[in-house]
């Protein structure tokens, strides 16, 4: 009790001395326990509960530490533990990296030794907008990207989330990339494409985008990331009308490379092949295709290992092409009623449909699965409710941009634009912030687009 006492005593004087910067000193105690002059000082007050139920609790709170200094004390939170002694690792980092908001001094014995194999591993798992300000730092940081160790780090990592090329209504020649990660918008300059001519971005493969001119006849491909494109030679077979494009990676040669492949609407389709840099006719069409072939050009080919599928409008379904094999099929296959603006996608190897579901005055985004056993679609989401009270008794049409896990949908009516994402793997929706290009104020409607995974080494 005694003990007690003199902690209480101790506590009171605390509290005559709240505010205080002096340190106060107790010596001459009237209790015989205490004869110690007794020297403390405190970091920062506490208040303490006085209570005698809670008297194991304030005991707890004061710890009297007699290790090289009798009878210094160290005030703690309550049941907070003594101070650890830190890591050596972290005794280490700290001297490094320094204090917070410093400023620090790389020391060039140490960085100069750094392994170059560690540095290109490092910089290859950065966020890609944080890359292009490393490009910065130095010319051996920016020859990066011509570098054949750094593209191998590069395709170590784990593909990001696709980004999404898109083209405004009112600025058909300046593109408008979206990041999902950062939720942000950038506008990326390309100023060696040819000024005076509207490019389409139709397709996409391996970080590169493919464009076609307005005109279907000159085929472009570029790396918006590291704004290198090519255009490509012109095809042998001239189709005059509007065409549809799919594009894939090779995966079957020792070369990397992609190919394209286009299809007209009286069955007539090349492929180009980027290790030969020409287009070849590999046949014509079996009999089985249905002809004339109406392609549902709102809707992008999806690509799938070696297969390129295009869904047609009449008949109602899907065709596809086999690169490796050279084989066309035709699935007839009827969309779901009360739908429309249908856009394929694909999710894990999976053949899906995104649309828009009308019944009455109700319009909602509704996501479907082709079922393999059957060649139905079955609805699997659906965009929530409380978003589709927006579209209620209006009419709205959709573009869908993207066509690989992450969908960008671009909704809009007479009253509204919006654009929202969706994670056909998680099956969330995420609202995107509008495109306002720099130094405007009216937010602009996307007129189409692609989605592309960003490749920093992608070489068109």
């Amino acid at each position: 009790m005694g003990g007690l006492l003199m902690l209480r005593q101790l506590v009171g004087r605390f509290q005559e001395l709240y505010g205080s910067h002096t340190t106060p000193s107790l010596s001459n105690s009237s209790h015989s326990h205490y004869h110690h002059h007794l020297s403390y000082s405190f970091p920062r007050w506490c208040s303490l509960n006085l209570d005698d139920n809670s008297r194991d609790d304030y005991c707890t709170s004061f710890i009297m530490i007699t290790a090289g200094k009798s009878g210094n004390f160290i005030m703690l939170g309550p049941h907070k533990p003594p101070p650890a002694k830190r890591p050596r690792k972290e005794c280490i980092r700290g001297k490094l990296c320094g204090p917070p908001n410093s400023s620090v001094v790389m020391q060039q014995q140490i960085w100069e030794e750094f392994p170059e194999d560690l540095l290109e591993a490092v910089i290859a798992r950065v966020p890609v907008a944080t890359f292009f300000r490393f490009r910065s730092v130095c010319r051996k940081w920016n020859s990066l990207l011509s570098s054949n160790s750094f593209s191998q780090h590069c395709a170590q990592v784990p593909q990001a989330q696709p980004w999404f090329y898109t083209i405004t209504h009112e600025n058909v020649n300046t593109g408008a990339m979206y990041d999902p990660s950062m939720k942000k918008w950038r506008h990326p300059t390309i100023p060696s494409l040819p000024p005076k001519v509207i490019l389409l971005p139709v397709a996409s493969a391996g970080g590169l985008v493919c464009f076609l001119d307005i005109g279907h006849r000159y085929f472009y491909v570029c790396n918006p990331l590291t704004q290198t494109w090519k255009e490509l030679p012109t095809r042998s077979v001239q189709v005059w009308s509007r065409v549809a494009v799919g594009m894939n990676l090779k995966r079957n040669s020792t070369i990397s490379g992609y190919n394209i492949l286009w299809v007209g609407h009286d069955g007539e389709y090349e492929v180009y092949d980027s290790t030969k840099n020409s287009w070849t006719c590999p046949g014509s069409m079996p009999q089985g295709i249905m002809l004339p072939l109406s392609v549902n050009f709102r809707s992008q080919a999806v690509s799938i290992d070696d297969t390129i599928y295009f869904f047609c409008s009449d008949p109602e379904g899907i065709v596809s092409y086999n690169l490796d094999g050279g084989v066309w099929k035709q699935f007839l296959i009827p969309t779901p009623n009360h739908s429309t603006d249908h856009t394929l996608a694909e999710c894990g190897g999976r053949i899906m449909l995104v649309g828009l579901l009308t019944k009455n005055a109700a319009t909602c985004v509704c996501v479907w699965e082709l079922q393999k056993m059957t060649l139905l679609w079955k609805e699997v989401d659906r965009m929530p409710n409380i978003w589709c009270l927006d579209f209620y008794g209006k009419h709205v049409r959709m573009n869908c941009l993207g066509n690989k896990g992450l969908l960008m949908l671009s909704l809009r009516s007479r009253k509204m634009n919006r654009i929202v994402t969706y994670d056909m793997l998680t099956r969330e929706w995420i609202k995107v912030p509008g495109c306002v290009l720099p130094q405007g104020k009216k937010r602009q409607w996307i007129a189409c687009g692609t989605a592309f995974y960003p490749c920093l080494t992608a070489i068109p």
